[in-house]
């Protein structure tokens, strides 16, 4: 009877997600399938050659259901939905490995600078195909993302397939404390320029940016230009988005989101002031495949408001807002609920940001920042030249 009960209770609470904006037509149809879906659990748990955990088959079908609306909608146990508060703050374990879903394949955004993932060369646009020995193609994207978490110290071995590669790249790693200060920068070209690197939009961000440039003005206030490097940042949260495109704006829409309700349309705009954070000072953009969401946010409005120059190659093209919502048992629903546009109207979903100056990444004795070897940075100094 118990077990009656439960699935009755589960039944409710899909019927719930399902048909709150259906019409009364559709119900019936709706009451047959979550009999069915009651049959089949039925089924499953008396006929499935080996005993079946309750708990993690219900989550997958509600991952199941998610997945097939869009692959950045998932459902959160309360341990992943714990994890995600953890890892806006800045601070987290695991690999510093960004990822969604590609047609039920895990994919790379981006590894995040300084992290086990960056330092073994994973790749934006790697395929995850197995975390240790387990086959990912059928997994949530939480539940995957948990699976490479983990005590700082302890090993992981990621089997990943890239597009250029005809063999599986076998990876082991060790995991770390992830500690994100997501903003570095430094002096180059004799003191002349200002490079500043984001590497993630964590809470922090915005207020790093601007601590970073005061410091930047303070050290030297004869600054020729800015060099903003947003490569490889995976994005993050849209409010830091929007307070670190209005630092170097004085005027103009940042970018607008419209849901479902075609009136649903929230536009972000800078706030008007005579002058911006840099006082007018050029400033150039790097970026590349490993740019996504947030990152293309900051690039498209400094674009389109023809603040900036964008220099390397095309960003991922991450053009969704996902809302975060708690749910009662201590887990969370990561739900898409609008869509980003660009202040020029584009949405950037699987076309993303094309650069003013394509500059393709040498695969050479390539690294981040380096003025030997940083053939895009290279570019960049000497635009600022000109």
């Amino acid at each position: 009877m118990k077990k009656i009960y439960s699935l009755f209770s589960i039944s409710i609470c899909l019927l719930f997600l399902l048909t709150q904006n259906s019409f009364s037509q559709k119900k019936e149809t709706i009451y047959e399938k979550l009999d069915l879906f009651a049959d089949i659990f039925n089924t499953a748990e008396k006929e499935y050659y080996k005993p079946i955990n309750e708990n993690e088959a219900i989550d997958g079908a509600i991952n199941g259901m998610l997945q097939s609306l869009d692959p950045h909608s998932s459902y959160m146990n309360p341990q992943s939905f714990k994890n995600l508060n953890i890892e806006t703050k800045g601070e987290f374990g695991g690999l510093g490995i960004e990822v969604t879903m590609e047609q039920g394949l895990i994919k790379v955004i981006s590894p995040i600078d300084d992290t086990p993932a960056f330092k073994a060369g994973i790749k934006s646009g790697d395929y995850i195909v197995k975390i240790d020995n387990h086959q990912v193609k059928g997994l949530a994207i939480d539940e995957a993302v948990n699976k490479m978490r983990g005590k700082s110290g302890t090993s992981v071995t990621l089997t990943i397939r890239r597009i250029d590669v005809s063999e599986p790249i076998v990876i082991k790693l060790n995991r770390e404390i992830i500690k994100n200060k997501s903003v570095t920068y430094n002096f180059i070209d004799k003191e002349k320029v200002a490079y500043i690197r984001l590497k993630v939009f964590d809470e922090n961000s915005g207020k790093e940016i601007q601590d970073a440039i005061k410091d930047i003005k303070n050290h030297n206030s004869n600054i020729r230009g800015y060099i903003f490097d947003l490569r490889n940042n995976p994005g993050g949260l849209l409010v830091e988005a929007i307070k670190i495109s209005d630092a170097f704006l004085t005027d103009g829409e940042i970018v607008s989101t419209k849901g479902r309700d075609p009136k649903d349309i929230k536009v972000y705009s800078a706030k008007s002031k005579k002058v911006d954070m840099i006082d007018g000072k050029p400033i150039i953009v790097l970026i590349n495949e490993g740019s996504a969401s947030a990152s293309e946010i900051v690039t498209g409005a400094l674009k389109d408001n023809k603040r900036a120059i964008i220099i390397g190659e095309k960003s991922y093209g991450k053009g969704s807002v996902q809302s975060i919502m708690p749910l009662s048992n201590g887990g969370g629903l990561r739900l898409t609920t609008a869509k980003y546009y660009l202040p020029g109207g584009e949405t950037i979903e699987d076309i993303g940001v094309m650069p003013d100056i394509i500059v393709q990444r040498k695969k050479d004795n390539f690294k981040f920042n380096d003025p030997a070897n940083d053939n895009q940075l290279i570019y960049a100094l000497k635009l600022l030249e000109s």
